[in-house]
């Protein structure tokens, strides 16, 4: 999917202020949304405090939404339980999934967090999708009425590859 599609399908839906670390499975992807004059995005030192920043929208009526990397949800998992899911705190989660197929797919040590970042956002109860350019706006859309209906976050999953 092309980056500047990606972030134009965000933007249609009101998704224009974002928070993340940066994580080179969207190095294309960055470089769009920088350059987009309508998407606000705040740089943070940690997944958590891309998580705070970001939530700071739902408390002016709109979704905010936080860039990272697998890995960094291992940096989520109390901010996730004890704010946003006990608060019920809806923001979009977009997640650069690192490992995804182990050996040789990726370096090796992305393999464990690729094979398990699914099985921490089902025990989490997090809702995810993995972004498909075939089908990337009705997965998207799906995603955010469960957002919206459960009030709370949600993950994309991105392979690399997927955006370019």
């Amino acid at each position: 999917m092309e980056a500047a599609a990606f972030w134009q399908m965000l933007k249609q839906r009101g998704l224009t202020f974002f928070a993340g670390v940066p994580d080179s499975t969207f190095r294309a992807a960055y470089d769009v949304m920088l350059s987009d004059p309508e998407i606000r995005y705040i740089p943070a030192v940690r997944e958590d405090v891309a998580l705070g920043v970001a939530s700071a929208a739902y408390f002016v009526g709109r979704r905010g939404g936080v860039i990272m990397q697998n890995s960094g949800l291992g940096n989520l998992i109390n901010p996730l339980t004890s704010f946003s899911l006990m608060y019920h705190i809806p923001l979009l989660l977009i997640i650069g999934w690192r490992g995804y197929g182990g050996p040789p797919n990726d370096a090796p040590e992305h393999w464990i967090m690729g094979e398990k970042t699914p099985a921490f956002l089902d025990l989490l109860d997090i809702p995810y999708v993995i972004l498909e350019p075939e089908d990337s706006a009705s997965v998207l859309d799906s995603l955010l009425e469960t957002i919206d209906a459960k009030s709370i976050p949600g993950a994309l999953l991105v392979r690399a590859g997927v955006m370019t």
